[in-house]
């Protein structure tokens, strides 16, 4: 399970995002450093994304460094000169520079622990974001200080990985609200058999065991060589591979001797056939075909504490399986042995018997490499620059205010345009091909209660005629549909007749939410509520008589708005009744593993949980309290895994007992879920729900599991789903009002 190098260029969505100036501050290329070569990466990524605005780079360069950099590097600090770092925020407050990405690694800048770096972050004056690529446990008191002072003057941190993310809150008291996780970016590559690479390099026959990198006594390559007799009794074609040159820095302070020493220690274990030193920084290609000959990685490294590890995203990212020490960055990416095996630190044998159990399971062994294929789809440098694209864009804006504010600067204008395409004089058309109306499709009183909640909250925060106009055209739709019981359609084709005898429950449900949010209103003009009280008085009746839950829950929300403007014992009783219900279905189908109303989990989720946290202000139940946030924690662990949204997708929904579906995902559950944590938020007070529900709402912009932007900045509509293999690029009513929904409700927060 090999792969062929090949470049591709993934387009998250066929309209480019804001793309600000940015100046990436770090060492860089042709430096011989990992972070050097990560930033060139990143930077040609990112730039390829738009080629009309080049990033460029402050390099950091010691004393006694010469290189000769590319057009991008447009100014150099010598990292022992304090100085220059003040000079240095100097040009970039006197520049067009918009953002600066700050790559830190304590070893780069000057100073104990770096210390230099707070010199040009005390005197910047633009926005800074800053990827911490080592973050210890249990640091010393300075290194402590001088990251939360880093922290505290960066509008973001990225780390890239949950563990980082842990430490910085646990030994840093840095809030996971002021940190972002992005992966390291690896290089894509198809899968392609070893065979064609291992004749390539002249390794043919041979099985193949590698580590690349720079090479200093830290990386305890030792203890690979030490653990080859025992496997070469087993299988004498071992050959393992050594490649990379040897740290600038440590050939500095002792040349050579390292390496040397791991030649001594091959020769006196008669082991110079087997080991193979590629004495070079390679160039990407070269490393790659490296790689694709590899059967097992191996990365034994010695340091406990290692955050990242580009040389093991790498193998990742090409499908290794791989063998580690249980450095927290190999601990994190193998994720409890399903991704590769962990040895002890200074562990020969456990190195040995882990190889030769490898090799004697291809089974086991072909199963970590389709795990570590799949992790590393979700870490190519094209996923990786768009994330890094999206924050950029998010907090350029900010002109250095605090960081506390950073979200609300990534988001977009409240646009109604979309919703103006898709609605005529009758009501908002149900679907569109692509972005233009389908009026084949006809209308829904689904869409239309729906869009009535957007556009009176629209018009409560702005009081404006497009607003007030499409109040009118929905509500006057719902009145249309309303049947002489109270009930209403849901369904009208576009020559206006009805294409069904009633519309079910839910739809039921969201007219009674719809239009006792707009009897809420303290904005709109009393005629048009005039008309809404008269839609409501003749559904009344029948709002205890429903079954759906999902209508039950809408009802509650709806006469929990109405309740506000008339208060009413009557209405309160329905409310009781239809709580208690739902709590009937709760204690029937749910169980220690199983905090749900039903035993299957499908669509519009959140709605569920929420309606039990309405009733509970109505009501003051402790009991619908308790359950309506059992299954919204319950739903959110389901749901929100390593802080990105993963709704439950239609394709197959979640029955009780099996496995969830994972796509299609659809709008209406990030919005949900949205109403849900704020309403959580405002009832516990606890900042987490708040903090949760902006992580759903990044769902929308990218941070899901296609790294794709689901709205569409040019139309102001929202794509009608995320599939497994990216957006349905088709932009109707129910997405384009989800995302408009979810967006007022954050503007709230």
């Amino acid at each position: 399970m090999e792969l062929i190098t090949k470049t591709r260029f993934f387009k998250p969505t066929e309209y480019s995002i804001y793309k600000p100036k940015i100046c990436f501050l770090s060492t860089y290329i042709p430096k011989p450093c990992g972070i050097a070569t990560f930033t060139n990466d990143l930077l040609k990524h990112i730039d390829s994304y738009n080629i009309l605005i080049p990033s460029r780079v402050i390099a950091m360069n010691g004393f006694s460094e010469n290189y000769d950099y590319p057009d991008e590097v447009v100014k150099i600090i010598t990292i022992e000169r304090i100085e220059d770092y003040k000079e240095a925020a100097e040009f970039v407050n006197n520049s067009d520079i918009e953002i600066v990405s700050i790559q830190h690694e304590f070893g780069i800048f000057g100073g104990e622990y770096g210390e230099y770096l707070l010199e040009f972050l005390e005197n910047i004056k633009k926005p800074s974001v800053t990827t911490l690529h080592t973050v210890l446990p249990n640091p010393p008191q300075k290194m402590r200080e001088i990251v939360r002072r880093i922290g505290e003057k960066s509008m973001c941190l990225v780390v890239m990985t949950n563990i980082a993310e842990n430490l910085l809150k646990e030994f840093y008291g840095i809030s996971k609200r002021k940190v972002e996780l992005i992966y390291h970016g690896v290089p894509f590559a198809y899968l392609r058999p070893t065979d064609y690479f291992k004749e390539k390099l002249n390794l043919k026959g041979k099985i193949v065991l590698s580590t690349f990198g720079l090479i200093s006594r830290g990386k305890g390559l030792e203890y690979v060589i030490y653990a080859l007799p025992e496997i070469l009794k087993e299988f004498p074609n071992v050959v393992y591979l050594i490649i990379g040159a040897t740290h600038p820095n440590i050939i500095r302070q002792e040349g050579e001797s390292y390496r040397e020493f791991l030649i001594k220690e091959c020769e006196k274990l008669n082991l110079t056939e087997n080991v193979k030193f590629i004495n070079k920084f390679l160039p990407i290609e070269e490393l790659l075909d490296y790689l694709g000959a590899t059967d097992i990685y191996i990365t034994p490294y010695l340091n406990p504490g290692q955050i990242t590890s580009g040389t093991l995203s790498y193998a990742i990212g090409c499908g290794k399986a791989c063998i580690s020490t249980p450095y927290l960055y190999a601990k994190d990416m193998f994720e409890n042995g399903k991704r590769g095996i962990l040895v002890n630190f200074r562990d020969p044998d456990g190195i040995s018997e882990s190889v030769i159990y490898l090799l004697k399971n291809p089974e086991r062994k072909k199963q970590l490499e389709r795990e570590a294929y799949k992790l590393g789809q979700k870490m190519t440098w094209e996923r990786v620059a768009w994330e890094y694209l999206t924050l950029f864009s998010r907090v350029s804006s900010s002109r250095g205010e605090s960081a506390s504010v950073y979200f609300e600067d990534r988001l977009l204008p409240i646009k109604l345009t979309h919703l103006e395409t898709l609605t005529d004089d009758v009501g908002i058309i149900q679907h569109a091909k692509f972005s233009m109306a389908d009026r084949k499709t006809g209308y829904t009183t689904d869409d239309n209660a729906r869009a009535l909640v957007v556009v009176t909250k629209h018009y409560n925060m702005c009081i404006d005629q497009k607003s007030l106009n499409l109040i009118n055209t929905y509500l006057s739709f719902i009145y249309y549909m309303q049947k002489s019981n109270g009930r209403f359609h849901n369904l009208l084709g576009y020559d206006r007749n009805f294409l069904d005898t009633d519309g079910g429950d839910d739809c039921f449900g969201r007219c009674i939410w719809a239009i006792g949010y707009l009897l809420s209103s303290d904005f709109v003009y009393e005629n048009i509520k005039g008309a809404a009280k008269h839609i409501f008085d003749l559904a009344l009746p029948q709002v205890e008589k429903i079954n759906s839950l999902r209508g039950m829950a809408n009802c509650i929300a709806g006469l929990y708005y109405y309740l506000k403007v008339e208060n009413n014992d009557d209405v309160k009783n329905i409310v009781k009744k239809l709580a208690d219900r739902m709590v009937e279905n709760y204690l029937s189908s749910s169980d220690e593993n199983w905090q749900w109303f039903e035993n299957i989990i499908t669509y519009e989720n959140a709605k569920l949980p929420l309606g039990l946290l309405y009733a509970y202000e109505i009501i003051e139940d402790e009991n619908y309290f308790k359950i309506g946030m059992e299954a919204l924690n319950f739903l959110i662990k389901l749901t929100i895994i390593e802080n990105r949204f993963i709704p439950i997708g239609n394709n197959g929904w979640y029955v009780k007992g099996g496995k969830r579906a994972y796509y299609d995902q659809q709008p209406i559950e990030a919005t949900c879920m949205i109403e849900a944590l704020k309403k959580a938020k405002k009832l516990t007070m606890e900042e987490k729900y708040e903090n949760l529900s902006l992580i759903v709402f990044d769902w929308f912009l990218g941070r899901n599991t296609k790294g794709e932007m689901m709205y569409d900045p040019v139309t102001g509509g929202c794509y009608d789903g995320l599939t497994k293999n990216g957006p349905n690029r088709n932009q109707g009513a129910e997405s384009t009002i989800a995302y408009l929904l979810a967006r007022l409700e954050i503007e709230e927060i």
